[in-house]
C-alpha cells in the first residue's frame, strides 16, 4: 500500500526547497503539443456543453411548437387573404377562444393521465343547453349560463365517477359516453331545433357574449385569457396543480404519497365539461344554431391540438402555454385549408396525420429523452495540470511522506456516517455530520457519549459557529442553515442572485460546501457546483469545466449575492489574518486562491499555493497563525493525463458505470500546513489510509488535530508537538470582542 501511495505522486519537480515548499504564483511552463493546443481551443470556445443544458429544459418542450406555430403563420399569411387585417384577426380570435376552452379541458384530462373522447358531443349538447335556456326557456342570460356549465360539469362527472372512481379505461369509457351523448344530442336537437330558430331573444348580453369586443379583441378571447391565466397559476402555483402533475407522472406514486388520486381524477374531467360547456356558451350565443354536424369531429380537432402543442399522451407533462400554441396551430391549419376550399375529408386527413407524428414524436422522446440528455449534457472540457511534486524523493522537502497519522486515536467507530468537517465549540463538545441527515455532538472529555444534535434531511457539510454559538451548516442540495444553542433549526439562505449569461439556472443552491464567517457577520462559502446535485458530485470532476463559485450571505440586510464564478470545484473557505480577504481551495485546480472581499485590493484574486501534489478540501486556522489544509484524494500520471483528453472522459461517462470510473488516489490520507505566502510548513500523512483516507476536513482545538472524511465512518485525534493547548479555533478570530 505504502509504495502504491508513493508511485502517486511522480515525475519529479525539481527546485523545490527541504524546509519548505514554495508554490508557484503563474501557471506551470510546458510544453503543449500541437494536438493539445487545438484540444484546448476546441473545448474553450465551441459551446457544446449548452446542448444538454438546452435539452434539459422544460420550455424547450414549449419551444419547438412555438417554432412550428411560426412557421404556420408565416404560411398563412401568404395562403389566406387579408390574414392580417383586423376583421381576420378577431374572427381568428374568437374562434380560438371557443376551441381553446375545449383543448384547455382535455389537457387537464390528458395531465393526470387520463383521455376524453367524448368531448365533442359533450361542446355539442352543452351548445343544445344553452340554446334552449335562452331561446325556449327565456332565462337570464346569467342563469341561462350557470345552468349550462352545471350541465357540462355533469357531463364530465359521469366520465369522473366511471374513470376515476370505478377505474374503468378512459379510452373505451370516453369512447362509450361519445356516443351516448351525440345520441342524445341528435333526438333533443331533432325535437327542438325548430323552436330554437323560431325564438332569437333580444338580449344585449347574450349578443355580446358571442359578438361583442373590448378593446378590439371578441369577448370569448379575453374569458379564454383571464381562464388560462388562472390554470397556469394552478398548475405550476397551487398544490392541485402539483397533485394533478403527480398523478399524471405516477398514479402508484401519488397514491402512497396520500394523494387523493380517484377524487382528483375525477374532478378533472368535471372540470373539462365546465370547460367544454363554457366553448358551447360562446358558439351558441354566435351562431344560435344546433345543426346535426355541430361537434362532429371536434375530438380529434382538439386531441390533435393538445398533442402538437406538447401534452403528452402518457400523463404528467403539460402546461397552458403548450395547450394555446397548439390550438393556435391546429386552427390555423384548418383555416388555411377552408380557404383553400378544401374538403371536409381532406382536412380530417391532415389533422389525422398531424396527430399520428406528433404521438410518434411524443412517444419517442418521452421513452428517449433522459437518454438523449444523459448522453449530452456531461461535457468534459480540456484541463492541464502541472507536473506533480514527487514527495517520495530526498529534496521533496516539507512534503516527504510519513506515516504521522497511522496512530490517530478513533472516535465514533462505526457510529457515524461521512463526517464531512467537524467542529468543537466552547465546551469542547465535538460535531460533525452525518449522510443520514444528522448533525452528531460527541460530548468532551471522552467523546464516547453521542446525541443527534439536529436532524435537518440534507448531507451537513462544513460548519462554523458565530459569535452567539449558533452552529452555521452547510448542506448539500439545500443551502445554509443555521442551529441555535436550543438546537431549533432555521434556514438562512438556498438562492442568490442569478448569472443571465448562464443558460443554467444558478440562483439555486445545488451543492452548498465549506464556509467561513467574517467579523461584521458576513457568511462566505463555497458552492462546488451550479450544474449537479449532491450525489452527482464526481460528475463534476470528471468535466472539471468550472461549474462553482464563492457565495456571500450578509445577515445585515438578508441579501445573499455570488462574489466569484468559474471556479474549478470550490471548496474549503477560512478568512485570512488581514480581515479583508478569504483563502478558498479549488479542488479540481488543485490550488487555493485569496480573495479580497475589503479593502485597497477589494475584488482582486491572487494564487497562493498552486501545483498542489493532491486535490485540496476544507481550510482551517492553526494556532500559529498558519493555515490547515486537507488533501481530499491524491494525484496519480493516468488521472492527470485523462484530463488533457476530454473525449475520453466523455466515452467513459457514456459507456462504462461511475463505480467503475478512472479516479484520483483516495486511498492515501494527508494534512498540510501552509502559510499566506504559499509555503508549505509540514505534512501529515497516512499512506495506507487505514484509519483516514479520503480526509475532507480538519481542526485544530486544545493542542489536538480532529480529522474528518466524506467516506469514513469515524472521526481521528491526532496529538500535535509544541501546539498551543489553549488554542480555541472556532472563537480565535472574536477573543478581543
Amino acid at each position: 500500500m505504502e509504495r502504491a501511495a508513493e508511485q502517486a505522486f511522480r515525475p519529479p519537480a525539481p527546485g523545490n526547497s527541504p524546509a519548505s515548499v514554495r508554490a508557484s504564483s503563474s501557471p506551470p511552463k510546458f510544453e503543449e503539443t500541437f494536438d493539445e493546443k487545438l484540444t484546448r481551443l476546441r473545448y474553450r470556445y465551441w459551446p457544446d456543453h449548452w446542448l444538454g443544458e438546452i435539452l434539459a429544459k422544460r420550455w424547450t418542450e414549449t419551444a419547438i411548437p412555438v417554432i412550428l406555430l411560426m412557421i404556420v403563420l408565416v404560411i398563412s399569411s401568404h395562403v389566406i387573404g387579408n390574414f392580417w387585417s383586423p376583421a381576420a384577426l378577431g374572427d381568428t380570435f374568437r374562434q380560438a377562444g371557443e376551441i381553446g376552452f375545449v383543448v384547455l379541458g382535455l389537457a387537464l384530462v390528458m395531465i393526470v393521465g387520463g383521455i376524453d373522447l367524448s368531448v365533442g358531443s359533450m361542446f355539442a349538447l352543452t351548445n343544445f343547453c344553452a340554446l334552449m335556456f335562452v331561446h325556449v326557456f327565456k332565462w337570464p342570460v346569467g342563469l341561462a349560463v350557470v345552468a349550462t356549465l352545471g350541465c357540462g360539469a355533469a357531463l364530465g362527472a359521469i366520465n369522473g365517477v366511471l374513470v376515476g372512481y370505478l377505474r374503468l379505461r378512459a379510452f373505451l369509457t370516453t369512447l362509450i359516453t361519445l356516443i351516448i351523448f351525440r345520441s342524445a344530442y341528435e333526438i333533443l336537437s331533432l325535437q327542438y331545433s325548430t323552436e330554437i330558430a323560431g325564438n332569437v331573444p333580444d338580449s344585449a348580453v347574450w349578443d355580446f357574449i358571442g359578438n361583442g369586443t373590448f378593446l378590439g379583441l371578441p369577448t370569448a378571447a379575453w374569458v379564454y385569457v383571464a381562464v388560462a391565466i388562472a390554470g397556469h397559476v394552478m398548475l405550476t402555483r397551487l398544490r392541485v396543480g402539483w397533485h394533478i402533475m403527480a398523478i399524471g407522472g405516477s398514479r402508484r406514486s401519488a397514491y402512497n404519497g396520500g394523494i387523493a388520486v380517484r377524487r382528483t381524477i375525477a374532478l378533472c374531467y368535471v372540470a373539462c365539461g365546465v370547460l367544454t360547456a363554457a366553448a358551447g356558451c360562446f358558439f351558441a350565443s354566435r351562431l344560435a344554431t344546433a345543426g346535426a354536424d355541430i361537434g362532429v369531429g371536434m375530438e380529434v380537432l382538439v386531441l390533435t391540438a393538445a398533442v402538437v402543442g406538447g401534452i403528452s399522451l402518457g400523463g404528467g407533462r403539460g402546461s397552458v402555454t403548450k395547450a394555446l400554441v397548439g390550438t393556435l396551430i391546429v386552427l390555423l391549419i384548418s383555416n388555411g385549408l377552408t380557404s383553400l376550399s378544401a374538403p371536409g375529408g381532406l382536412n380530417r386527413m391532415v389533422l389525422a396525420a398531424i396527430l399520428i407524428t406528433a404521438a410518434v414524436i411524443d412517444v419517442r422522446w418521452l421513452k428517449n429523452r433522459a437518454r438523449i440528455i444523459s448522453k449530452v449534457y456531461v461535457s468534459p472540457t480540456y484541463h492541464r495540470l502541472g507536473p506533480v511534486i514527487d514527495c517520495s524523493s530526498e529534496n521533496s522537502g516539507a512534503f516527504a511522506l510519513n506515516n504521522k497519522l497511522r496512530d490517530v486515536t478513533l472516535i465514533g467507530l462505526g457510529r457515524i456516517e461521512s463526517p464531512e468537517d467537524v467542529i468543537l465549540d466552547r465546551h469542547d463538545n465535538l460535531y460533525a455530520g452525518s449522510r443520514h441527515g444528522d448533525v452528531m455532538r460527541f460530548f468532551a472529555p471522552d467523546y464516547e457519549r453521542m446525541e443527534v444534535f439536529a436532524h435537518i434531511g440534507g448531507q451537513p457539510l462544513g460548519m462554523a459557529f458565530d459569535r452567539e454559538d449558533n452552529l452555521h451548516v452547510c448542506i448539500g442540495g439545500m443551502g445554509l442553515y443555521r442551529i441555535t444553542p436550543d438546537q431549533k433549526i432555521e434556514r438562512v439562505t438556498d438562492e442568490t442572485n442569478r448569472s443571465f449569461s448562464s443558460i443554467n439556472d444558478d440562483s439555486r443552491l445545488r451543492l452548498a460546501d465549506d464556509l467561513d464567517i467574517a467579523d461584521d457577520g458576513r457568511i462566505f462559502f463555497s458552492e462546488a457546483t451550479t450544474r449537479y446535485e449532491m450525489h452527482e458530485w464526481p460528475v463534476d470532476g470528471l468535466e472539471a469545466r468550472g461549474n462553482g463559485r464563492i457565495v456571500c450571505y450578509d445577515p445585515r440586510d438578508g441579501s445573499t449575492r455570488t462574489v466569484l464564478r468559474d471556479l474549478k470545484f470550490p471548496n474549503g473557505v477560512a478568512i485570512a489574518s488581514d480581515k479583508q480577504s478569504i483563502l478558498f481551495a479549488e479542488t479540481w485546480g488543485c490550488c487555493i486562491k485569496r480573495y479580497w472581499f475589503e479593502g485597497p485590493k477589494t475584488g482582486q484574486v491572487e494564487m497562493v499555493l498552486d501545483n498542489l501534489p493532491g486535490y485540496p478540501d476544507n481550510i482551517n486556522l492553526a494556532s500559529d497563525g498558519n493555515y490547515w489544509l486537507a488533501l481530499v484524494g491524491m494525484r496519480c500520471p493516468a488521472y492527470d493525463l485523462a484530463m488533457r483528453m476530454p473525449g475520453f472522459r466523455k466515452r467513459m461517462a457514456k459507456r462504462v458505470p461511475i463505480d467503475e470510473w478512472l479516479f484520483p488516489n483516495i486511498n492515501t490520507g494527508c494534512v498540510l500546513k501552509f502559510n499566506e505566502a504559499g509555503e508549505v510548513l509540514e505534512t501529515f500523512w497516512d499512506l495506507g489510509g487505514e484509519n483516514h483516507p479520503m480526509i475532507t476536513s480538519m481542526r485544530e482545538h486544545r493542542g489536538y488535530l480532529y480529522l474528518g472524511g466524506i467516506a469514513n465512518n469515524r472521526i481521528g485525534r491526532y496529538k500535535l508537538e509544541g501546539a498551543d493547548p489553549d488554542f480555541v479555533h472556532y472563537d480565535q478570530r472574536w477573543r478581543a470582542a
